[in-house]
């Protein structure tokens, strides 16, 4: 779950990216005693998600903004369904829309990409995760999203976990040399993750120990062997080429998880409308 002062962090900055100092349009327009009742509607079927954050977008810009959330995060929504109403200045609903449509359909976007490899993958070990492959500023709201849409989160940032990638290793030499050298200087409660790409790394990395290993864009083929030789001394993590046409096969292979950069850095948005009642 996110905090607070992050999201409110996001959307502000999105808020002064928005109006700067004035709404042209609404401020020269529109009285400022005015005051509609708004509600959002969902144009798409899938699983809700932002909706909360959504309704902060209003609350920030005037406090006495009251809303009504009808279905919440975590929820199935199909196309007509009414997600919440707002009532408050007409001023205030007009320009915190866009801001607030955009957090909650790119969310909803994620949860709902998520959820559908989620659901591809019943009935197997393997859990979806999600990837450092977040839009810079988002990370926070677009992994809480995944684990909305039923995946799971891989590290939240560099500091979490080592991760011993192709570029790593390129740069350090092998393996056994790199696991070795930094289970010297490394804290006892971070784990080791390393990224192999044939079956002969494979077994050097399970060979130092280490916890996590990636199976980088390896067939299903391939995989299927590595869990075999693995027998449950690391957590096999799978990497590359998945889609919601592969991971069904990949998931059969008997892999711990399955990372995808894609349902956080190219995600279509969930089409959802603001309406005010007249």
């Amino acid at each position: 779950m996110f905090m607070q002062f992050q999201t409110d962090d996001i959307i502000k900055t999105a808020l002064n990216e928005d109006i700067n100092y004035i709404d042209v349009t609404t401020d020269l327009l529109v009285d400022e005693n005015a005051v509609s009742t708004a509600k959002y509607v969902s144009k798409d079927e899938g699983v809700l998600c932002g909706i909360d954050i959504a309704m902060r977008v209003f609350t920030l810009i005037d406090p006495e903004t009251k809303f009504e959330i009808l279905i919440h995060d975590g929820e199935r929504v199909k196309k007509g369904d009414i997600i919440a109403r707002i009532t408050g200045k007409t001023r205030v609903l007009l320009k915190g829309e866009r801001t607030a449509l955009n957090l909650v359909q790119h969310m909803s976007g994620i949860a709902t990409a998520t959820n559908k490899l989620v659901q591809l993958t019943e009935g197997t070990k393997a859990s979806i995760a999600d990837t450092r492959k977040t839009l810079p500023g988002l990370r926070a709201i677009q992994k809480y999203a995944v684990t909305v849409g039923g995946g799971r989160n891989h590290r939240y940032n560099l500091s979490d976990c080592v991760m011993l990638k192709d570029t790593h290793l390129d740069a350090y030499g092998s393996i056994t040399n790199a696991v070795k050298a930094l289970r010297e200087k490394l804290g006892h409660t971070v784990k080791i993750e390393v990224e192999v790409g044939t079956l002969e790394e494979l077994k050097e990395a399970l060979e130092t120990g280490v916890e996590i290993i990636m199976l980088d864009n390896m067939s299903c083929e391939l995989m299927a062997e590595a869990v075999r030789i693995a027998d449950g001394r690391a957590k096999l993590e799978a990497s590359g080429n998945v889609s919601e046409q592969t991971v069904r096969a990949i998931a059969q292979t008997g892999v711990d998880i399955i990372s995808v950069g894609a349902i956080t850095h190219s995600v279509k948005a969930f089409d959802i409308s603001m309406k005010i009642e007249k």
